[in-house]
């Protein structure tokens, strides 16, 4: 496991305002709670893999499939959309995954579409991760004109990710299932989120490869 300075504790803020105050409307940006030495990223499993992970601060175990592409997910709300607030089977457990910025930085530094891949020569099989974005979507569901950034992660580097990387693992289900029932009850007034600003992608390589924008908050 990964060692860092300082842990960052997971944080918490009002959906509205940070909708009001630090997102951006449109364009394609990479929402992240982060500090100088780390990034959360998300992802839903069931029981079995989720239980494993928390319990050994790292994945692994008999349930958890390394062969198989595994999704991340830097946006909180991108996470609920997918998971229905923790809802759909094998997807009941949401965890929190800090892992190293730098960790993080190289997962982008290698993150190929189908188009790029083809622009830069490379085969499906030289692809370790693969990049999309989708329509971001607000916490009951509904696209919006902003795009959220998801990473597919295989091989040597979900190796990487899954082991070496990893900072922490917090089960949030939790919480995911109280701020779900604030949102049906109550709407967006009262409903808290994961604290995330837009990450700021440095290397002009990486900018370029995964097509990210420039944006600052107001």
């Amino acid at each position: 496991m990964a060692q860092v300075a300082e842990k960052m504790p997971w944080k918490t803020e009002s959906y509205v305002s940070q909708v009001e105050q630090h997102w951006p409307w449109t364009g394609q940006h990479i929402l992240a709670q982060y500090d100088d030495n780390s990034v959360v990223v998300y992802q839903a499993f069931r029981a079995e893999i989720a239980e494993y992970a928390v319990k050994n601060q790292r994945f692994g175990g008999p349930h958890y499939k390394w062969g198989r592409m595994s999704w991340i997910k830097p946006n909180f709300l991108w996470m609920m959309y997918r998971c229905g607030w923790a809802s759909k089977q094998e997807q009941e457990r949401v965890l929190a995954v800090r892992i190293t910025r730098e960790g993080f930085d190289e997962i982008l530094a290698n993150a190929y579409t189908p188009k790029t891949q083809g622009e830069a020569g490379l085969s499906k099989a030289q692809i370790t991760v693969r990049l999309q974005w989708d329509p971001d979507h607000d916490p009951s569901g509904n696209s919006l004109p902003r795009r959220a950034i998801q990473l597919g992660l295989k091989g040597e580097t979900l190796s990487h990710y899954a082991q070496d990387w990893i900072v922490s693992i917090t089960d949030i289900t939790d919480f995911v299932h109280e701020q779900h029932n604030i949102l049906k009850n109550s709407g967006t007034k009262e409903l808290q989120v994961a604290a995330e600003r837009v990450y700021q992608v440095n290397d002009p390589k990486t900018k370029a490869l995964i097509g990210v924008e420039d944006w600052e908050s107001s």
